[in-house]
């Protein structure tokens, strides 16, 4: 089976940092060359995250762009969005599998060692660790594990690795050199000036430690 590749860049429109609508934040980003989007609104009722997700869904597939739903494999499957992202809290992995069905795509955060060993194992296509630094963007985060971990479980499974929180366009490439895929960017893009700019310079940055670590 060919090994799934994921674009490096991985944004979490997040609703709480949103001051735009998040429709017209998401098409700021695609314009700036962000191929791979999540969304996610832990206010919302079921209902209004299956409203805002069906407008994100018609918007982004059509324009090529790999789309996201944060935490609800129902809303996910309802709003015919590309996948789904569960949490430790969530549901597990194979039963977020049989909600989507195997089409579609299934990430899964992990935030110890056992954790990831055991999504690595499921059919999830992708797990994400972290926290990697501190973050605000969480109520109550998980201790930091620093990229030491990356590096101790890249070995484990050739699945795509996510690193999340508290990524800036700083500490981007660190992650990146550890041997994570791609990196999930929240509060560094959506509340920086120009969102889309900042999200260029991301791809910029780790489109050259591609071409550096090719050579």
């Amino acid at each position: 089976m060919k090994r799934l590749v994921l674009p490096r860049l991985y944004v979490i429109l997040d609703a709480a940092l949103l001051t735009v609508p998040e429709t017209e934040c998401a098409q700021k980003l695609v314009v700036a060359g962000v191929r791979l989007l999540q969304y996610r609104n832990k206010r919302a009722s079921a209902r209004e995250l299956f409203e805002c997700a069906k407008r994100l869904s018609s918007i982004l597939i059509p324009q090529g762009v790999t789309f996201v739903v944060n935490d609800r494999a129902d809303v996910a499957w309802a709003a015919e969005a590309s996948g789904v992202h569960v949490g430790q809290e969530d549901l597990r992995a194979e039963a977020a599998r049989s909600v989507i069905g195997t089409g579609k795509l299934l990430g899964v955060s992990t935030h110890t060692l056992e954790q990831f060993e055991e999504a690595a194992v499921t059919s999830a296509d992708y797990a994400a660790v972290g926290p990697v630094f501190s973050t605000s963007t969480k109520a109550n985060p998980d201790p930091v594990v620093g990229s030491e971990l990356i590096r101790r479980i890249r070995p484990l499974t050739d699945k795509p690795i996510l690193a999340m929180c508290g990524i800036t366009l700083d500490r981007a490439v660190e992650v990146i050199q550890a041997d994570a895929d791609c990196v999930a960017v929240i509060s560094d893009i959506l509340l920086a000036r120009d969102p889309g700019q900042r999200a260029r310079q991301y791809i910029e940055l780790l489109e050259a430690a591609n071409h550096a670590a090719s050579v």
